[in-house]
């Protein structure tokens, strides 16, 4: 029979790539926004399956509004990928970020525990629950030390997903998700400004590219492959908790110069340091042990930065520039 999930979050780069891998697969998909009718879907627009999406309106926060939508289409299994998704925006709006990330994680999981049915739960998480790690790679045995409104909420997110694992018996399990890009990102996202501003620049419409602490580490992995990895999660008899990763540690002075490099410019031209972007707390980065991962999902990353910085910068780019470019 054809399976049924439902995606929490459509609209964002992960939902739009996880909802084409599951039509890819044969899916029947239901993705949600809270106000299907206004909400503009320019990413599913964008990847062509727009019309194979059919939309409903939900508040993930909202009990009636999860347990109506659920019951009406009693889908297989639902990935929970909504709630606040910048670090950044979370020291500014801290009770918004613990609402839609925490207390939307918690009424989904109450919903299928009051509906009774099998259905299986996958969460987003994030590597920003570890804060800090002072050495070597955070795996799932690394302690948790979230230094953000943001990591918090994730952090009790996770433990929300495995206490009704444990308590209540429901298939539900968190990707710890490293960071992951593609050209669907939001500009709010470091990434996609610098690839936007790469582009700007090189066509002459802008001068200067401004950003804050450039020596902070990040493990960039490629977002198509970390939605396959959600995926196969949910295919396990047995759920359980993993990290996803690509292992690798890049500077975000090392993607600025892969970005730059791609159009063919030199960043020390164009980029002016503004300590007013610098967060109150910054990691100073780690790179994520998704070994557990390979042996359990059989998923290993392909792409990696400088890879990444280079499409992502070939998208923005006007034809005929364009060389390899896909989203």
């Amino acid at each position: 029979m054809q399976k049924r999930a439902l995606i929490v979050g459509v609209s964002g780069q992960d939902g739009t790539y996880l909802a084409k891998l599951l039509l890819d697969k044969g899916y029947e998909v239901i993705g949600t926004s809270r106000d299907a009718q206004v909400t503009r879907f320019e990413n599913l627009a964008r990847l062509g399956i727009d019309s194979k999406v059919k939309l409903e309106s939900m508040s993930p926060t909202d009990f009636r509004s999860v347990v109506e939508v659920l019951s009406k289409w009693m889908p297989d299994e639902v990935y929970n990928l909504s709630g606040q998704s910048s670090v950044a925006l979370s020291f500014k709006q801290p009770v918004d970020a613990l609402n839609s990330v925490l207390n939307a994680t918690v009424t989904l999981l109450e919903c299928i525990r009051f509906l009774g049915k099998p259905i299986r739960l996958y969460n987003a998480g994030s590597s920003e629950c570890f804060g800090d790690v002072a050495s070597g790679r955070a795996s799932e045995a690394t302690p948790f030390h979230p230094r953000s409104p943001y990591a918090a909420a994730k952090a009790a997110a996770h433990w929300m997903v495995a206490n009704y694992r444990e308590g209540y018996g429901l298939h539900a399990c968190t990707g710890i998700l490293f960071n992951h890009e593609s050209p669907l990102r939001p500009e709010r996202f470091v990434t996609k400004k610098i690839a936007v501003a790469v582009a700007r620049i090189a066509a002459g419409k802008q001068r200067k590219l401004s950003l804050g602490n450039m020596s902070i580490k990040r493990d960039w992995g490629w977002a198509p492959e970390y939605v396959e990895a959600m995926w196969r999660m949910l295919q396990q008899e047995s759920p359980t908790d993993l990290v996803i990763a690509t292992g690798k540690l890049s500077t975000l002075e090392e993607f600025v110069a892969a970005a730059f490099a791609t159009a063919g410019l030199d960043w020390r031209e164009h980029v002016e340091k503004d300590p007013t972007l610098e967060r109150p707390t910054d990691l100073k980065g780690f790179a994520g042990d998704a070994r557990r991962a390979a042996q359990v999902l059989d998923w290993m990353p392909r792409i990696v930065m400088p890879d990444i910085a280079r499409v992502m910068v070939e998208a923005e780019l006007p034809e005929p520039k364009k060389k390899t470019a896909k989203v």
